[in-house]
């Protein structure tokens, strides 16, 4: 650390809170670097300081939870919205007969509706697919920051549309791609969203995901998902080993899963970052 002598003299109490400030801006540059929901909602608009400020003050109380347990159950009245700063979480709903069903996937940079304190109750279940850090956001925070904050606000919204984009093309994945085809869409989803937010290096990034879980999101029983996943490592496509996907042919895997990024809307609109308002 740089000598502080000259600045704040040799007074002692001034000094520890100037080493206390220091080391305070240092850390909120750190956070704001490392935090994905800035980085996420940083593809679509610009920033100004005050709102990544304010963005990141959403990282500040954290709570640590473990693969397996609920965020949230079914039938649960929230009063908070859920922001993953760490791991991965997915939406899911048990059928009569025990099945179940994962209907979205949510990573680093996701928040779990930013609405979601407008439900009577909850109609899906939110489970951790791995060990996650995860803030809560109040619900008057929520209000102040969609009422104070028009660019924060801005993204938030065009961030849930990205998710009904999603959710709409996880329905045609389902119903219209056989087997092979719907791992390889999925795959190559999970690599464009993980990028976005840093996180796939080389191809490379965090799949915590278990065949029983990818044959529940797409449809397949667990014997199929793995005759499927043995066809794409025959095939030079992909590695998979423990939680870690590595992709080796990423434009194959595309063609092969009909995949077009599009609809996860990652090229900003310039006009935009310009509006103060939505």
């Amino acid at each position: 650390m740089a000598d502080l002598t000259p600045i704040v003299g040799d007074n002692p109490c001034i000094r520890q809170s100037m080493i206390q400030f220091v080391l305070l801006t240092a850390y909120e540059e750190k956070i704001g670097m490392d935090n994905p929901l800035t980085r996420k909602l940083s593809s679509f608009t610009d920033f100004s300081e005050e709102d990544t400020r304010r963005l990141n003050d959403l990282c500040r109380n954290t709570d640590s939870y473990i693969s397996g347990s609920d965020l949230i159950m079914e039938g649960d009245r929230p009063d908070s919205v859920f922001f993953l700063l760490e791991g991965w979480a997915y939406r899911y709903k048990f059928l009569p007969d025990g099945n179940r069903q994962i209907v979205a996937y949510l990573i680093p940079g996701d928040l779990c509706d930013i609405h979601i304190f407008i439900l009577k109750q909850m109609d899906h279940s939110i489970g951790l697919l791995s060990d996650a850090k995860v803030a809560a956001i109040p619900k008057v925070d929520m209000l102040e920051i969609l009422d104070s904050h028009p660019r924060i606000a801005q993204a938030l919204l065009w961030a849930t549309l990205v998710d009904e984009a999603v959710l709409r093309e996880w329905i045609v994945n389902m119903g219209q791609r056989d087997a092979f085809s719907k791992l390889a869409h999925l795959f190559c989803e999970m690599c464009f969203r993980m990028r976005q937010v840093g996180l796939v290096h080389a191809n490379q990034f965090d799949l915590p995901l278990t065949q029983e879980q990818l044959g529940d999101t797409v449809g397949l029983t667990k014997v199929h998902v793995n005759r499927v996943l043995q066809r794409m490592r025959r095939e030079s496509l992909i590695s998979l080993s423990g939680k870690t996907l590595v992709i080796h042919d990423i434009e194959r895997l595309e063609k092969i899963g009909e995949f077009d990024s599009t609809y996860l809307h990652l090229e900003r609109r310039p006009s935009l970052s310009s509006q103060s308002n939505y």
